[in-house]
Parts: structure tokens; C-alpha cells; sequence
């Protein structure tokens, strides 16, 4: 994989914390290092005209969504279920000096819900079998404040890959379309100001090459 997140959602879905956190240690724990260490390509296309404020970094895996985001002026918050994987973003974190720009949290997305509302809300990839992709859109589009921004970014379901395992499993992952037409029947008040299917290129773990779709959804949330 190319990116840190051109897979499967870090945050678990099921009620039990301590099991979905078992569960996401284990699978961080099968390599030194799961992801690339490279920011996902759409958050830096979207967020890089944004003014910075708090942001929330959901499913945030090894921290190079959460590390870009404070490198570029935004006071971060970042969760994910898996212990394992926040150690390693704690240490790049203290690698890049940014490690009082950022809050580390131990939280089950699926449990879990923040009490205040954030600039922006990114949601890089969380697509998990334990939970719906417009459960976790709702959680992730209450999150944001008025004046915010929401990013959504996640496979389309036409664009995954010759090795994906997740072929049979297409309800999982959603088009722009899907997103905009859940976000608006919503609560909320929303200004869609970005709504992609986007192609980019991917390597598989044997070195394979292909051409995958990124869904992306960026709206602003309005006083209304």
C-alpha cells in the first residue's frame, strides 16, 4: 500500500472496546510498520486552503493524517481504538516536534462520541464490516462545528482493486453520490463544496500496480 490508510478503517465498530481493541493491536502488531507514513492524498488536496483551527482525525492509525495536519497550523485530536498504533504515532509525533499540537485518544468509533465540535472532522477510509458506512458518516458530520468542514474520503465502490479481499462486500463502500444524498437527509445544514470520484494509483503488498477510486465528500456545516 502506498498510503496510510488504502485499506480497511483502524476504528472497530463493536460494542465491546476491549475486544475491537484486541482485535486492531493484533493486527498493528503483525508489522513494524503498517502504513507508509504518508498522508492521505485527498487530505492534502482538501485541507491545504483551509484556514487551520481544531481538527479531528478519526481512525487515525500510525498519525501521518493527524502529523500533516499540525505541521500545517491545526490543533489536532486524534483517535483510534488500537493502543499499539497510537504509540507509534506518539513517537513520529515527538520525531517531527509536533507533540504538543496533538492529543492522542484511546477511543472505539463505534462507542464513542466527541462533546465538542471541531473545525474539521476528517474520515479517511473507515470502512468496516461492524458498522455502517452512514452510521459512521453521522457520527463523523455531528462532530463538526458550525463554519466547519467535514472530509470524507473512502473506496468507491467501482474502484477497488485486483487484490482486494473485499470484492463481495460492495455495500461497504459508497460513491459521492451516497455520501451527499445521507449527509443532506441528515441533521444539519450542509454546503457541499466538494463531491469526486477520483482516480490514483495504488501498489499492492507483492509490488502490483492498478488504479483505484477515491470517494470524496468535503461540506461546510451552516448556521442553519
Amino acid at each position: 500500500m502506498t498510503h496510510e490508510h488504502d485499506a480497511d478503517a483502524h476504528l472497530n465498530s463493536q460494542s465491546d472496546d476491549a475486544g475491537a481493541a484486541q482485535f486492531w493491536d493484533g493486527v498493528y502488531l503483525e508489522k513494524a510498520k503498517r502504513w507508509s507514513g504518508n498522508p492521505n492524498p485527498q487530505l492534502i488536496a482538501e485541507a491545504k486552503g483551509l484556514a487551520p483551527g481544531t481538527a479531528l482525525d478519526l481512525g487515525c492509525g500510525e498519525g501521518a493524517d493527524a502529523i500533516w495536519l499540525a505541521q500545517h497550523g491545526w490543533t489536532v485530536t486524534a483517535v483510534d481504538v488500537s493502543a499499539v498504533a497510537l504509540e507509534r504515532a506518539r513517537a513520529h509525533a515527538v520525531e517531527a516536534g509536533l507533540q504538543d499540537r496533538i492529543a492522542w485518544l484511546p477511543r472505539n468509533f463505534g462507542s464513542w462520541q466527541p462533546a465538542e465540535g471541531f473545525d474539521l472532522v476528517s474520515s479517511q477510509f473507515l470502512h468496516s464490516p461492524l458498522i455502517t458506512w452512514r452510521d459512521s458518516l453521522a457520527s463523523a458530520a455531528a462532530a463538526v462545528a458550525p463554519g466547519g468542514a467535514l472530509l470524507v474520503v473512502g473506496h468507491h465502490p467501482d474502484g477497488l482493486t485486483p487484490w482486494s479481499g473485499h470484492k463481495d462486500m460492495k455495500d461497504k463502500f459508497f460513491t459521492p453520490e451516497d455520501l451527499v444524498q445521507a449527509l443532506t437527509r441528515g441533521p444539519g445544514s450542509w454546503r457541499i463544496n466538494v463531491a469526486d470520484s477520483r482516480e490514483r494509483e495504488v501498489t499492492g503488498p507483492d509490488g502490483q500496480h492498478a488504479t483505484t477510486i477515491d470517494s470524496v465528500l468535503r461540506a461546510t456545516r451552516t448556521a442553519g
